[in-house]
């Protein structure tokens, strides 16, 4: 997700290396760059030109502290504007009235669909809602059966009249539906359409009009690029949605949707998609993706995903055993576990700073691990529990049950004993002091 933009963003800041003091000229250099790259992303032309001159007109006005290098201030600035072109502060999803109703709008093959299932799952879990879907797609069974599909998957109702072609009439008994059974939340999926169908962008604009929504969501591909913000633009003429969701953006998108589709149509991004599953959905929060953007990386959401999926109790057991020199296998294996559902693993590594370019050209791919679950998977359960037991013999049944070799078997083993050393050490307070006063004394590292 926008490496090429990142990699053409760092190469216009190496305009201003070594240089004492930003002037017009090297500005004007490194904005050209800037430009350029905004253009390559397929971020509309003038809002390329705006960005650019606002960048200018600030850099040219500030003082150059000593402590900051003409590079760094650059990037500071650039980062700010590129906050405020995404939206300046996250938006949140308008859950007001009961029930909240969510109407949903988009072309054909954005992932409207899947993106309701995963709305529903995230008002459900992160929100804790009674949530109902409704299928109004009267054009495309297979759509009704696909959200029949997901509901079922999430523990979630769906409401659906496959006798009824009038998505109009549908929408408003799914409504009175939930009224009467309590639920919190209404999400209506509507039919896929293209926004030069007339007739069908008057529909979508009468199921709006009849059950008057708290929030109306646009979902366009992210893939698409500047196509996808001239769809936004003649939808929101016809329907005034809230707020967009970008879907796909774990793929090979070049990321001008993102960076020019609230200057165009003035409505923030709430969402995005960022993979199949149904947990892969984010809130869109413009100064983090600034950060991905610019190459420094996303602790926070780093950090958010660990936090949902690790739990505080099993962390103090996991502590208490890690201090005791009792990790084991199942240990492993149950984090390695936990670490996969946190995501795809090429996009965490991408959240920590520094390794977005370093991974850039490397293919990780999502079953990274694989390999190592096999190899664990084919020991006993008293094998796991205590790794001692792991003898030759022993060794060469693990490597015939997991499809590997004996080499791959004492690599791991090895790997793992190595970490289990490590976590100890990091347990123990005393323990770290000790290390960093050996380190301290060592030849060649003065004032550490």
């Amino acid at each position: 997700m926008f490496e090429n933009l990142t990699e053409k963003f760092e190469r216009a800041f190496k305009v201003l290396k070594g240089h004492g003091q930003i002037t017009e000229i090297n500005v004007a250099e490194t904005l050209k760059e800037v430009r350029r790259a905004l253009l390559d992303a397929d971020v509309n032309f003038n809002t390329a030109k705006n960005f650019t001159n606002t960048v200018k007109e600030k850099a040219l006005g500030r003082d150059v502290l000593k402590s900051v290098s003409p590079g760094q201030l650059m990037i500071k600035i650039c980062h700010e504007e590129l906050v405020e072109l995404m939206g300046g502060n996250e938006s949140e999803v308008n859950l007001k009235g009961n029930p909240a109703i969510i109407l949903m709008s988009g072309l054909q093959g954005s992932g409207k669909t899947t993106f309701t299932g995963k709305l529903g799952n995230y008002l459900k879990n992160k929100k804790g809602k009674k949530v109902l879907l409704v299928a109004c797609d009267v054009y495309r069974p297979a759509a009704i059966d696909q959200l029949h599909v997901l509901g079922e998957q999430l523990d979630i109702e769906v409401y659906s009249n496959k006798e009824d072609k009038n998505p109009v009439s549908i929408a408003t008994a799914a409504i009175n539906h939930a009224k009467s059974k309590s639920f919190n939340v209404v999400i209506v999926d509507t039919a896929g359409r293209l926004a030069i169908d007339e007739q069908m962008m008057d529909e979508i604009a009468k199921v709006k009009a009849a059950i008057n929504p708290s929030e109306t969501l646009f979902v366009v591909d992210s893939m698409t690029g500047q196509d996808a913000v001239n769809t936004a633009k003649a939808f929101n003429e016809k329907i005034n949605f809230d707020g967009v969701v970008l879907t796909k953006l774990d793929g090979d998108t070049r990321g001008g949707a993102a960076l020019s589709i609230k200057a165009i149509v003035n409505k923030p991004i709430k969402f995005v998609g960022t993979g199949e599953k149904m947990d892969a959905l984010d809130v869109f929060y413009p100064s983090r993706m600034a950060d991905r953007i610019l190459g420094m990386g996303d602790v926070v959401s780093l950090v958010e995903r660990a936090q949902e999926q690790f739990d505080e109790e099993e962390a103090r057991k996991l502590q208490k055993k890690i201090m005791k020199d009792q990790f084991d296998f199942n240990d492993f294996l149950a984090q390695l576990q936990q670490i996969k559902k946190m995501g795809n693993v090429k996009d965490l590594m991408g959240m920590i700073p520094g390794m977005g370019k370093a991974i850039k050209d490397v293919d990780v791919p999502d079953d990274a691990f694989k390999g190592v679950e096999a190899i664990i998977l084919s020991m006993t359960p008293k094998e796991r529990a205590n790794p001692a037991l792991l003898n030759t013999s022993r060794k060469n049944r693990i490597a015939k049950g997991s499809g590997t070799n004996i080499q791959e078997v004492n690599k791991l083993i090895k790997q793992f004993e190595d970490m289990r050393k490590m976590m100890k050490m990091m347990s123990n307070p005393r323990n770290m002091m000790g290390m960093m006063s050996k380190l301290k004394g060592m030849g060649g590292m003065p004032g550490m």
